[in-house]
């Protein structure tokens, strides 16, 4: 039997960050059956490796946008008579759009599934759905890490899955539930001893979580990774960095590695983070808890979204003076009320319904908004203009003489690394725009009517 583990294209190009669904769920087929024979592609870099695929199972995670290019890279296999499963996030709030372009659907998460989704295939009776338990994270398989091809130079390593928040925009508790469940701190020490790479990314939803226990935990981890002598960057909140072990738990981090932290600001405004309930993560002063990471010698990335119902078209100018006043990085991206999320359920009435899940990549405005200034057309420009600016070349290179000495030469490196990919999207994104402009805004106007 020959399966076929699939991450489609994404929108704007390839990045160096292998995708983690590939090598993980290569590793839980091996465990479930090790005759199976797997082949890894990442479309984004092997985009022709579908016209020459031969196997008997192809299994495709999709995203929200990813999941039309996964459609039809789905049905063009099933044209010549391989079976399709699908899987991941935008599968799980879509069961039923996917099935129309597969043969099976796994709804949540792969462990509790996926063995039985292999016995069916084999056995002739593959069922339509499949629902994954929220099952404890003790006894999962190290990734098949350096299986996949196509020059990825960043593995990513998970620790724990759920989150406790409500921000109304994340699909990160609708799919992975509001309990925090970790995995044993020397599993994550095999694996990421396993990375053939001297650096890597913590992909946890938050690396630290609120509450003494909690940080406490992340301290033991990162105690325990010094070991591995790797260094990393990951995605935290700021809650948890003015709290008193705060200074304890950015001393462990930076010791045992880490160079930069991915921080979401979510919303340029106060009122922006109430709207998103974002604000109970964020701390009491976030500006203040982005300095404190600087001062322990790591290195800060602010992702943010601009455009929500909520937002002017001031917040587009902010983004900017506040990359210049704290010193940081910023990657922003235009609001998108994912499937499955809350935010979907409040800008329901408002969403273009006449533009494909194609636009929901961060770079369009795809609901209504209730300032006549903020139209669908200034919006997307704003978002450009802004976002251009942050990434602008000389930007780029003026941050790299912001990024705390304590990391030289690595931290320094992984910051191009960071930026210039996202600069390159978003340069792609900005041309594909323009010529397409015309074609958008004439849904946009179809579905006002």
């Amino acid at each position: 039997m020959k399966l076929c583990i699939i991450f489609p294209p994404l929108p704007f190009g390839w990045t160096p960050v292998a995708p983690p669904i590939l090598e993980y769920l290569a590793a839980l087929t091996r465990k479930a059956d090790p005759s199976i024979e797997i082949q890894l592609i990442s479309g984004s870099a092997t985009p022709d490796a579908f016209d020459k695929l031969d196997c008997d199972l192809a299994a495709i995670s999709i995203l929200t946008p990813t999941s039309v290019p996964g459609y039809r890279i789905a049905d063009s296999l099933r044209a010549r008579g391989i079976k399709v499963v699908f899987g991941g996030m935008h599968a799980s709030a879509m069961p039923e759009e996917a099935k129309e372009h597969g043969d099976a659907v796994v709804i949540g998460e792969a462990e509790s599934a996926w063995p039985q989704v292999l016995k069916d295939f084999r056995a002739g009776t593959l069922q339509p759905f499949y629902r994954g338990e929220q099952v404890e994270l003790s006894d999962l398989p190290t990734p098949l890490y350096g299986t996949l091809g196509g020059g990825h130079q960043f593995r990513i390593v998970n620790t724990s899955r759920g989150c406790p928040f409500n921000c109304t925009f994340c699909s990160v508790k609708p799919f992975f539930g509001g309990k925090i469940r970790f995995r044993p701190i020397e599993h994550v020490v095999r694996d990421v001893a396993a990375i053939p790479e001297k650096m890597y990314i913590n992909g946890d939803e938050n690396i630290w979580w609120p509450g003494t226990a909690n940080m406490q935990r992340a301290i033991d981890l990162f105690t325990a990774l010094r070991g591995t002598g790797k260094k990393w960057m990951g995605f935290g909140s700021l809650g948890p960095v003015l709290a008193p072990l705060g200074s304890k738990m950015l001393n462990a981090a930076r010791d045992c590695g880490m160079l930069t932290v991915w921080v979401g600001w979510d919303a340029m405004t106060d009122d922006g983070l109430k709207a998103y309930a974002a604000n109970g993560k964020i701390g009491v002063d976030r500006e203040r808890a982005v300095r404190t990471l600087r001062d322990h010698g790591i290195d800060v990335s602010l992702f943010y979204m601009l455009g929500s119902r909520d937002d002017s078209l001031d917040d587009f100018k902010r983004s900017i003076e506040l990359a210049d006043r704290l010193g940081v990085s910023m990657h922003p991206s235009l609001v998108v009320p994912y499937p499955g999320t809350e935010l979907a359920r409040q800008y329901e009435p408002y969403i273009f319904k006449e533009l494909g899940w194609e636009y929901y990549n961060g770079s369009y405005a795809v609901f209504e908004h209730p300032d006549p200034a903020m139209t669908p057309e200034a919006r997307e420009e704003q978002f450009y203009e802004s976002s251009l600016e942050l990434l602008s070349l000389p930007r780029v290179l003026r941050h790299m003489f912001k990024v705390p000495l304590r990391g030289f030469p690595y931290a320094h490196v992984l910051s191009l690394m960071n930026q210039l990919p996202v600069r390159k999207g978003m340069k792609i994104a900005y041309r594909k725009w323009r010529e397409e402009k015309g074609l958008v805004r004439d849904k946009q106007v179809l579905e006002r009517g």
